[in-house]
């Protein structure tokens, strides 16, 4: 294998989720392809990394500070949910449910990785509740059904409830589409409790 072949193999499987072959296919894949693909590729990898920051706000990825969400008056102050990850923003704004604003933690607590409450971004949601007090009736945890999850919004919840705001879960339990049969115990636990009236 080339020099630079080899190289692009290499850092394209340091990607999450790409193994070796999957990175050796695209490497491939991208020597094959017209330049002007692989230059445009190119150039929006150096967008992202020239132009492309955290919100002051919200921690959400964004070209403009603050954010389009954070800006968009429109949008209801009094709640803010809680996210892992921009990915996360993404997928509940497209559920088109939710209209209020974010903030962003970038990881969930993970002793065992050694990702503690100071490698994400709990202090400035904390100083952020201070500061819009008057404004946030409820912050809405929406951290997924892990245990990296569930520690994380437990700890969440104990710091935030002092503030006297409230403090939600997103529900979980069975998807749309699911079959209880080969639900695990602990999905259906969760649904049960987390029933509803109909």
């Amino acid at each position: 294998m080339a020099d630079p072949i080899a190289r692009l193999v290499q850092r394209l499987a340091r990607l999450p989720g790409i193994g070796e072959k999957t990175a050796t296919r695209l490497a491939f894949h991208l020597v094959r392809a017209p330049s002007a693909h692989v230059r445009e590729l190119a150039e929006a990898l150096i967008d992202v990394i020239e132009k492309i920051r955290l919100c002051s706000v919200c921690a959400n990825v964004t070209e403009h500070d603050p954010c389009e969400r954070c800006a968009d008056g429109r949008r209801d102050p009094g709640m803010i949910c809680v996210v892992a990850s921009p990915s996360d923003v993404v997928a509940i704004d497209a559920a088109g449910e939710y209209r209020g604003r974010y903030h962003v933690l970038h990881g969930l607590l993970s002793p065992l990785e050694g990702i503690g409450p100071e490698d994400l971004r709990i202090a400035e949601l904390l100083a952020r509740l201070e500061r819009e007090r008057s404004d946030v009736q409820e912050v809405i945890v929406a951290t997924n059904a892990s245990v990296e999850g569930e520690a994380t919004a437990m700890y969440l919840a104990r710091l935030i409830k002092p503030l006297s705001v409230t403090v939600t879960r997103i529900a979980s339990g069975i998807p749309v589409g699911g079959e209880l049969e080969y639900s695990d115990q602990a999905t259906i636990a969760r649904a049960l409790a987390g029933r509803s009236p109909i």
